[in-house]
């Protein structure tokens, strides 16, 4: 893929206008390959046929929800996702994160930030300095930036694209604090406020990849009031 734009974008939602609206803004903003789907199933045809590279997903769908949908695309590709759903409550907008989503956008939006969310992702994940990073080495644990996967002696996972810029970004500023709102601006930007909750969700995420307990970490710090430490050595 040359440029943002050339990304193949699969479309998820059960509302025929809405996705039209949404198609026409894309292509309106350059982007070429677009495929639509009004129901779970024609999601599933659609991301085996288009192999998209980004999911906008809905979580109501006629035949289904957007979360099981996310769980079954997660598990035969790292592809991002952003949901946009009429479900706005906080408990839903944390489940979607905690399951992986790169972000979440309630109904009604703003198309204008939907383009920007959607830019700033692709950006993010097919143009990031996650590629050009040496790996990280955290006791029995590496970390491959370039491949974005986790080695442990107990098996491989991989990173989403938000987890590996947090992790980069923790890895550049290794055993000092990094502040609540350097990591925050460093995946949603200068416009990030009200992303805290999201990011203490995929730090836990991050957790339960790198450490051996999570829920006791020793690599990955909370510095209380501040912000997160990762350590240089093991404690």
């Amino acid at each position: 893929m040359q440029r943002c734009q050339d990304a193949r974008i699969l479309l998820v939602d059960d509302e025929p206008e809405l996705l039209e609206l949404v198609a026409q803004a894309l292509r309106g903003a350059g982007y070429v390959n677009l495929a639509l789907a009004g129901t779970a199933a024609q999601a599933r045809a659609a991301f085996s046929s288009f192999a998209p590279d980004f999911i906008v997903l809905d979580v109501n769908l006629p035949d289904g929800d957007g979360f099981s949908l996310l769980q079954a695309f997660r598990a035969q590709a790292d592809v991002p996702v952003l949901f946009l759903s009429a479900r706005d409550a906080d408990a839903d907008r944390l489940f979607g994160l905690g399951l992986g989503a790169d972000d979440y956008l309630p109904k009604p939006f703003l198309m204008q930030e939907l383009l920007l969310r959607i830019a700033l992702i692709l950006r993010r994940t097919y143009r990031g300095r996650c590629v050009q990073s040496a790996p990280l080495h955290l006791g029995d644990t590496t970390v491959d930036f370039t491949t974005a996967s986790v080695t442990r002696p107990s098996g491989t996972c991989t990173l989403t694209a938000t987890e590996c810029h947090l992790l980069q970004k923790l890895a550049e500023s290794r055993g000092r604090i990094v502040t609540f709102d350097a990591l925050c601006e460093c995946v949603w930007g200068s416009g990030y406020y009200g992303y805290e909750n999201s990011l203490n969700v995929h730090i836990r995420h991050l957790r339960e990849k790198l450490e051996d307990n999570p829920s006791r970490p020793c690599r990955l710090l909370t510095v209380r009031g501040l912000g997160y430490r990762l350590c240089v050595e093991e404690a």
